[in-house]
């Protein structure tokens, strides 16, 4: 499988998926974890993937998501953005109502 089909793959894989470095348990850098703590703090079931891992992934994802940088959070298949937004959208409460809504889903 090609790589842009295995990013495609993944990130249809589940509701929310994560690229970071490291892993929820040890994040590789403090984006990755100011991450996973509003993911967490939502109660936000998600796939992490590790991309210090797979070489393949960190390369290619910035031009799959056309967004540069890690992590990268996806919900639905669709990039919401990184540590930054996902942060934004924890403190304004639209984080835990997306979440709220895919479990109702």
């Amino acid at each position: 499988m090609d790589i842009m089909e295995r990013i495609k793959s993944t990130v249809e894989s589940a509701p929310i998926v994560l690229f970071m470095k490291g892993t929820p348990e040890y994040p590789m850098c403090g984006f990755s974890s100011r991450t996973v703590k509003a993911l967490s703090s939502v109660g936000a079931s998600f796939v992490s993937i590790n991309v210090l891992e797979d070489p393949e992934i960190r390369a290619n994802l910035p031009r799959f998501s056309n967004w540069p940088t890690f992590p990268q959070l996806f919900i639905g298949g669709e990039l919401i953005g990184g540590c930054d937004i996902t942060v934004e959208l924890q403190e304004s409460g639209d984080l835990e109502r997306i979440v709220r809504d895919l479990q109702k889903a």
